[in-house]
């Protein structure tokens, strides 16, 4: 059976029109619809089926009194310190071709904003935002059991790479954030989250801002014959 080319497109454009999105619209998002979301993510592959994921949403009130307080501690120096994160997400030492791309998409996000080198209170205020999810009205917290493994997490990168691409299906983009990570102890009583689930990341969903300079940034990809060897 040959392939439907609309089918192949609607497919290919979910996925290549996914990026970051840190401006959003006020505009809600109903209930039914993250659902829908969700449960078609939940398709995504997991080993043995363990399909080791939580998801907690937070809207309206709830939302806004978690970015209070993250905005509180992040903007209080003293407090600050006394959070970090349960797990590494990032390397502790880099080499190239890393680093470049780290530094370029912090350039070019910053250059996009005006904000210039060295003008720390402006970058502080811009990485803030992440506690209040861009403006998105949705946020996400993920958790996952303790006591399961390395494979449970990249199976947990699976169906959050599924939450963002269905939600590209519905008109919707989201970013997906490690920034939340060092404040789980806040985070995860604020939720309802029980002892036994370690916080994973967060995620903004919502309708992106079209006129929001910071959503025109699209990051660069390196050619398939960079990082792919066919062996014959």
């Amino acid at each position: 059976m040959s392939p439907d080319p609309h089918a192949t497109k609607a497919v290919e454009d979910a996925i290549t029109s996914r990026h970051s999105v840190r401006a959003f619209l006020a505009t809600p998002v109903p209930r039914e619809t993250v659902e829908r979301i969700l449960a078609v993510a939940s398709r995504a592959p997991s080993g043995t089926n363990t399909q080791p994921w939580n998801v907690y949403v937070l809207t309206g009130q709830a939302k806004r009194e978690l970015s209070r307080r993250l905005v509180a501690i992040y903007d209080d120096p003293v407090e600050l310190e006394l959070h970090a994160a349960e797990y590494a997400y990032y390397a502790t030492e880099w080499k190239s071709p890393f680093i470049d791309r780290r530094r370029k998409i912090g350039w070019d996000l910053y250059g996009l904003l005006g904000i210039a080198k060295g003008d720390k209170d402006r970058m502080h205020a811009q990485h803030s935002r992440n506690y209040e999810f861009f403006g998105a009205p949705v946020g996400m917290m993920f958790t996952i059991d303790r006591m399961l493994r390395q494979g449970s997490w990249l199976d947990f990168g699976m169906f959050l790479q599924s939450v963002m691409i269905a939600a590209r299906g519905h008109g919707l983009d989201t970013c997906p954030q490690a920034a939340f990570t060092p404040f789980y102890r806040i985070i995860m009583p604020a939720v309802g989250a029980p002892a036994n689930e370690q916080l994973v990341c967060g995620m903004s969903l919502g309708y992106a801002d079209p006129d929001a300079v910071e959503n025109s940034l699209v990051t660069e990809r390196e050619p398939v014959s960079g990082f792919v060897k066919f062996i014959e």
